[in-house]
């Protein structure tokens, strides 16, 4: 693991984003809270949100974190049949969230096709990414004006 013992607390920020697109009927069904195992869009919020502050159990030398905040948003795009993920994550200390941004919003998109495929098998999880992050020494970054933040 690498050592951050001597880095300045800062405040720092990442938000990571992923589609999952799936058939329209699909879309409606968990958009209409109609889905057979309930509430799709809760139950994979909830799973973003603990897979984000487990993501030091998951990746390796990954350093466990105090997360001031994770928010969860999924909203739908009826033009692609699909949902998009976003994960933000925030904290004070003396490394970023990147990780757990990115490993809440994936988690969310599994637990999404993990409810959906009794219903559809062909599910697609796509373009997982970091959107943006902000703090610490390497500064602000921000993915390219395509692709948007939903948080």
């Amino acid at each position: 693991m690498v050592d951050v013992a001597d880095k300045n607390i800062t405040q720092r920020q990442a938000i990571a984003q992923v589609t999952v697109l799936m058939r329209k009927d699909t879309l409606a069904m968990i958009i209409d809270g109609q889905h057979p195992k309930g509430d799709v869009l809760t139950t994979a919020r909830i799973a973003g949100i603990q897979a984000a502050k487990k993501t030091s159990d998951l990746i390796p030398l990954c350093h466990p974190l105090m997360l001031s905040k994770v928010a969860i948003d999924i909203e739908a795009n009826h033009q692609d049949n699909s949902l998009i993920i976003s994960c933000l994550c925030k904290l004070s200390g003396q490394t970023g969230v990147e990780m757990e941004a990115l490993t809440g919003a994936s988690v969310a998109a599994l637990t999404v096709y993990d409810m959906c495929k009794a219903v559809q098998k062909d599910i697609t999880i796509d373009g997982l990414h970091l959107l943006e992050k902000d703090g610490g020494k390497s500064g602000t970054y921000r993915a390219n004006s395509a692709q948007e933040s939903h948080l």
